[in-house]
């Protein structure tokens, strides 16, 4: 049997997933990290993306989609506490397709610097999406 890691995601409205893996994906602010059991200790923030938990050979993995948070590793467990959070399945790609173009057309009719930097904001949560969209559906065309 594979060692596991015990993994929490919960968001403001929520659990989406409380259970063992065998390896965790997320959006680290500098980079994608992984974490896999008895991961050193770590507590990071999170940007916009997919966390993606690998629940062993014989099952799918959980993809949740999150708009940002903080990530806390212990050596068997694993802890993210996003702003929000979406199974991927449940993503709509075109409301995230109307989002980009809203946060596009809002930067370009800018009336101030807040209201530029919450465009800039929403475009990134944007593209994650639609970036994580397009990474199930590789994953899942070359099965």
């Amino acid at each position: 049997m594979a060692m596991t890691v015990h993994v929490d995601i919960v968001s403001a409205e929520g659990e989406l997933f409380s259970g063992l893996a065998e390896m965790v994906f997320a959006p680290a602010e500098m980079g994608e990290v992984g974490i896999a059991p008895r991961h050193a200790p770590l507590v990071t923030r999170m940007k916009p993306g997919e966390v993606r938990v690998d629940l062993g050979a014989e099952k799918e993995p959980l993809d949740i989609f999150i708009s940002g948070g903080i990530l806390e590793v212990q050596p068997d467990l694993v802890t993210i506490l996003a702003d929000t959070a979406v199974r991927a399945e449940d993503l709509d790609e075109a409301a995230a397709l109307e989002a980009k173009k809203e946060a596009e057309k809002a930067m370009k009719d800018r009336a101030s610097e807040f209201e530029y930097a919450k465009a800039q904001s929403e475009l990134a949560e944007a593209v994650a999406q639609l970036r994580t969209i397009q990474k199930i559906r590789e994953r899942t065309s070359k099965h």
